[in-house]
């Protein structure tokens, strides 16, 4: 963890106002005071906040984007551009800019102190794809403006918004059963996919019955991984009727999986999946999808960064952009009441 310059008075046996003198060369401290001081700041190698040394400098009016930007990230994780449209969008409308690093949690807890105390930026958006417990630690210390995007999955005291991927599982089963459709199987992503759990949790909140064995299979996001698990479930001997995938790229291997056994989408199987890209548009018939606004997120994250910046002490913890259900060719069916 970082040296603050709390650490520094205590060790100093003087005030933080004494110490933020000295560092400023304030000519009221005494010889004796600063030479202790500067002495406990070499010996605990604390790294003065840039931001705090210089009162008179104007706000930079740009907010820093933290990220993993790894090679194909456009077409792994489409939500993120989405998130950094929404943020700019919202940043542009009060004249902020927006800057986008390319780090990894390690590196971001390696160069912490560089990246919060730099001078050329107000606050920062950070994704919780880069959001480790130590990182989560440094940011709780920090008194530098930012919010995470994406609720980090262990206990925090971080500032957070995210949107309600439970709610976005009961949304679909939901659907499903008022369409009628009785049995209800789940492809989802692996157990350390969050996002993924937390959607298989509202669709069993939303079913609320035992789901039959066999009807959850997990795997890689991948379309592959769609296929194969939709082939499995074709092999069990009382089939679901519906599959929900947790993803666009595990649903358009479930289609391609239907479309080689010659099944009919919906009247044989239905299919929804969630968010309204990349393939559901396009996919034959066109995709039933529990929609999550991520354009919005990302303005929500960038209003709250900025309110941040007038109140340090302001914590956010919520959700945001709640899901809604977007119907199409993939769930039509008889309704239930």
């Amino acid at each position: 963890m970082s040296v603050t310059i709390r650490d520094v008075a205590s060790a100093a046996g003087v005030s933080t106002a004494t110490v933020s003198k000295v560092i400023n060369h304030s000519p009221s401290i005494s010889q004796a005071t600063v030479e202790r001081v500067e002495e406990v700041i070499r010996r605990l190698g604390y790294r003065p906040n840039k931001r705090a040394q210089s009162f008179a400098r104007k706000a930079t009016r740009n907010i820093l984007f933290l990220s993993e930007l790894e090679h194909g990230v456009g077409f792994d994780n489409p939500h993120l551009f989405e998130m950094l449209a929404g943020a700019e969008a919202a940043l542009a409308r009060k004249d902020y800019g927006l800057l986008i690093k390319r780090i990894n949690a390690r590196e971001l807890v390696n160069s912490f102190s560089d990246i919060m105390d730099d001078e050329f930026v107000d606050g920062a958006i950070v994704h919780a794809s880069v959001v480790s417990r130590e990182v989560a630690s440094l940011l709780t210390d920090t008194l530098f403006p930012y919010v995470v995007i994406g609720m980090p999955d262990f206990a925090n005291r971080l500032c957070w918004i995210d949107t309600n991927n439970s709610v976005a599982g009961q949304i679909a089963a939901s659907h499903l059963r008022k369409k009628g459709y009785e049995r209800i199987a789940y492809i989802g992503g692996q157990k350390e996919d969050t996002i993924s759990l937390h959607r298989l949790n509202g669709v069993l909140a939303a079913l609320d019955t035992v789901i039959p064995a066999g009807y959850i299979r997990q795997g890689a996001p991948s379309s592959e991984t769609g296929y194969k698990c939709t082939m499995e479930l074709l092999e069990l001997e009382r089939r679901p009727q519906a599959i929900i995938c947790a993803n666009q790229y595990l649903a358009f291997g479930c289609v391609e999986a239907l479309k080689h056994r010659g099944l009919s989408i919906p009247h044989q199987m239905a299919v929804i999946t969630f968010d309204d890209f990349p393939f559901s548009k396009v996919l034959d018939p066109p995709l039933t999808v529990v929609n999550l606004d991520m354009y919005d997120m990302g303005e929500q994250a960038a209003k709250i960064v900025m309110r941040r910046i007038r109140n340090p002490q302001l914590l956010v913890q919520s959700y945001t952009t709640l899901p809604s259900l977007i119907e199409r060719g993939s769930t039509k069916g008889d309704e239930r009441e």
